[in-house]
């Protein structure tokens, strides 16, 4: 058997950290490691935060909109699923290359993220950690995932975004 490939080292980790830390631990862990999005976001500066830095590359409000979108979804989701154990359906982790209506600053959008994580994080919180792990969200690159696994794709997800709003960044002299 040969390497593993990127999406199954990325799987396994969400999986064993998922399911090896506590609620609490797993709830620091997403907001600790995903608060430097706000400066990414801000590092770029707000007279190209709509802009592209090359046609086939995304805008930062572009970038940002996908992870709120993420956000929301994801959210939703694990939301449904404590409160119910509800079945998601697949959740789509595409770009639109769409922007949301009202938002124009960089800090405007990490309101709207963190408005709806922190209403999560809450929920999240809130659970004993052992609700409805029977029931998954499925990723069409990183499979099904529990609620607790996706809470932590959740984090990759932002991550990796947030690479892309450093890039920009850089390539706007931010």
């Amino acid at each position: 058997m040969g390497q593993p490939t990127e999406a199954e080292r990325v799987r396994g980790y969400i999986l064993t950290q998922a399911n090896k830390l506590t609620i609490p631990e797993l709830v620091s862990k997403v907001r600790i490691d995903t608060a430097p999005l706000r400066e990414a976001a801000a590092s770029v500066p707000a007279a190209h935060f709509f802009d592209r830095p090359a046609s086939e590359d995304w805008s930062a409000a572009e970038v940002f909109t996908h992870i709120l979108d993420m956000n929301d979804r994801g959210a939703d989701a694990i939301q449904n699923i404590l409160d119910g154990g509800g079945l998601p359906s697949t959740l789509t982790d595409l770009m639109t290359a769409g922007t949301r209506e009202g938002l124009v600053t960089a800090e405007d959008y990490w309101q709207a993220y963190q408005s709806k994580r922190e209403d999560l994080l809450a929920r999240v919180l809130r659970a004993q950690g052992n609700e409805h792990l029977d029931v998954k969200i499925t990723h069409t690159t990183f499979g099904p995932l529990s609620w607790r696994e996706w809470l932590l794709f959740m984090r990759v997800h932002d991550l990796d975004h947030m690479r892309q709003l450093q890039t920009n960044a850089a390539h706007f002299g931010g």
